[in-house]
């Protein structure tokens, strides 16, 4: 039996061992790797520089509900403010399978053409049960991904408003800082409020589809509102005569709500994201669009608007994030929860108990 072990194909000899010493030196550079994580002035150096791995990390940091990590993420964004207000934001919004992943890829690609510098920030609908989120538009935008002059990055929509990332308003600030000119913000577009991305963007492009059913039908009035353009997507092909129906109705429509503040009466137009046909349009609308708000100082004034809304909506967050990690109101809540599932209180007069606690 024991000869047969040793003559067996399956015995292991026994090796020779590596010194302790370059073992544990060896460990302790991959521990040391770890948890050496660069200083906010390191990152904010990077930025400025154009480098996209600070950028990433930095945004990482930004989106971060570690309490632990806002006070970084704060001195990140105070230090690139100066360097940040230049660009051209854009908003793109419409529902699920309007082509929007697809037409930011065209756009994108046409932009980087042109020279100018882009970062879209796509967010991705965050599952309500599990909170997550496949943050898949690398995938999509395959090819925009590869551009040097481009840098995409998906992030979960989480729970907030319409659909975008809780922390987008400061990611612009740093991709501005970063050097990109332009910036693409692609909402979830799920029929929810689309007001958060308005309020970070100069333009708000809606996308819609030709052919599913009555145009007009089911279009929220407070979106068409906010929309500085319609694009009618995919009309090409047997559905072009669709989307020329769809642009008329469309542009009555429009014609029917009250002028906007900046002077600019919104278009329609029509567009083939996959046939790369129409895209130039909309990116010469843009600019007349933006000539017209600069001239008249609306560009201004409605960035100065978006930055009085953004001082009350982070008090806010601040707020609910500070009574919901606070210990005491962690500990009553689960027991106003129970009282609520026994019937023995309201949910009224439970929040009058959690929000009268110091």
């Amino acid at each position: 039996m024991t000869n047969s072990r040793k003559s067996s194909a399956l015995h292991e000899n026994e090796g020779v061992s590596e010194p302790e010493t370059t073992n544990q030196r060896a460990i302790e550079a991959i521990k040391n790797k770890r948890q050496t994580q660069p200083s906010a002035a390191d990152l904010v150096k990077g930025i400025l520089a154009k480098n996209l791995t600070a950028l990433s990390r930095a945004i990482t940091l930004v989106e971060s509900t570690n309490p632990l990590h806002l006070k970084k993420a704060n001195a990140i964004i105070q230090e690139c403010l100066a360097y940040a207000n230049n660009s051209v934001r854009i908003g793109i919004t419409g529902v699920p399978g309007v082509g929007k992943s697809t037409f930011i890829e065209t756009f994108g690609t046409f932009l980087t053409s042109q020279g100018k510098k882009v970062a879209v920030l796509a967010v991705d609908p965050s599952s309500t049960l599990s909170h997550g989120s496949i943050l898949g538009d690398k995938t999509r935008m395959e090819d925009l991904v590869k551009d040097d002059n481009a840098f995409i990055r998906p992030s979960p929509s989480g729970t907030s408003l319409g659909g975008v990332a809780r922390k987008s308003r400061e990611t612009i600030i740093l991709c501005e800082a970063a050097g990109f000119d332009t910036i693409l913000i692609e909402t979830v577009g799920v029929g929810q409020s689309e007001t958060a991305v308005h309020s970070m963007v100069d333009f708000f492009l809606l996308l819609k589809l030709s052919g599913a059913g009555d145009e007009l039908q089911g279009i929220k009035r407070g979106i068409m509102e906010m929309a500085d353009a319609i694009v009618i997507n995919k009309a090409d092909g047997d559905n072009l005569k669709h989307a020329k129906t769809a642009k008329v109705e469309f542009n009555r429509a429009l014609h029917l709500y009250p002028p906007k503040e900046s002077g600019w009466q919104p278009k329609v137009l029509l567009a083939s994201a996959l046939k790369n046909e129409g895209i130039p349009d909309v990116w010469e609308l843009i600019q007349a669009y933006l000539e017209l708000s600069k001239e008249s100082h609306f560009f201004n004034h409605n960035r100065n608007e978006q930055n009085k809304f953004w001082l009350l909506q982070t008090i806010e967050d601040r707020l609910k994030s500070d009574f919901y990690n606070n210990p005491t109101i962690k500990a009553e809540l689960q027991i106003q929860l129970q009282h609520i599932e026994n019937g023995t209180t309201s949910p009224f007069a439970a929040a009058e108990v959690l929000l009268g606690l110091k």
